[in-house]
């Protein structure tokens, strides 16, 4: 069974705490007492500890080893249309587990109105949502909760291969456009509509700027559904293509 892993602020003097309401979940409901060895991540380096302090309000782990620390072989962003808040929280937990870097939060023309207004209290739930969700996948950090940003301002992420999801119908499957994509990439962005799909003058916006339109299939899915399946279809195939910077073209059993 793998051990448990927990992201701590830092570590000094080989020392690492947590504090507060972290402190709190870990002890009441992971039972997390002294003695008992986890992985920590301060985000650039994985270790193997030992809890040596296990109180309700502070947690102190003893640093033992460094361990191997791995990340995915493309950094990808998540660029999701603003939906109601339950689905938004799904889709932050399992594209987290799935290996996203970043999500950003988008206003689409067909989002619910209101979503943009309350979006900025949600942020740090939703931060929250992430990092116990990279705990969960064992990650080496947990991806980054951007700010709400407008339509054309997410057409404007920069990345290796740039990607839009689209329902209607003329859409290439992602599957076949990602067996096609070069490997002089590094990273790429996935951007997922609202309910009710992409307006045509978004969906000019997005070719224009050179977005590449792609489709999970003839059935049409919830915004949350698109975005967990088509994170994992790219994760999967960037697996599969093994160490970085080759592409799943290159890989004979893609």
């Amino acid at each position: 069974m793998a051990r448990r892993r927990f992201f701590v602020n830092g570590i000094r003097d080989g020392r690492a705490e947590l504090t507060g309401d972290q402190a709190h979940h870990l002890r009441r409901v992971l039972r997390v007492e002294a003695g008992r060895r986890y992985e920590i991540s301060d985000t650039r380096r994985v270790y193997l500890a030992e809890v040596s302090l296990s109180t309700a309000k502070r947690i102190v782990f003893d640093v033992l080893e460094e361990l191997p620390a791995r990340e995915p072989p493309v950094a990808l962003d998540l660029y999701l249309a603003l939906i109601k808040f339950d689905r938004m929280e799904l889709a932050i937990e399992k594209t987290t587990e799935l290996g996203v870097r970043r999500i950003v939060p988008v206003i689409a023309s067909r989002s619910e109105k209101g979503l943009e207004r309350a979006a900025g209290k949600r942020a740090e739930r939703w931060r929250r949502i992430a990092r116990e969700a990279g705990q969960q996948a064992r990650r080496l950090r947990p991806p980054e909760i951007g700010p709400a940003v407008g339509f054309g301002m997410a057409l404007e992420a920069e990345a290796g291969q740039r990607y839009i999801l689209d329902e209607e119908a003329g859409a290439p499957p992602l599957l076949g456009v990602l067996s096609r994509a070069g490997s002089d990439f590094r990273d790429a962005a996935l951007l997922v509509g609202p309910e009710g799909g992409w307006t045509e003058g978004e969906r000019r916006e997005a070719l224009a700027a050179g977005w590449v339109r792609v489709s999970l299939g003839g059935n049409i899915l919830r915004a949350e559904t698109a975005a967990i399946a088509a994170t994992a279809v790219l994760s999967a195939c960037w697996e599969a293509a093994g160490r970085r910077g080759r592409s799943p073209a290159d890989d004979p059993g893609s």
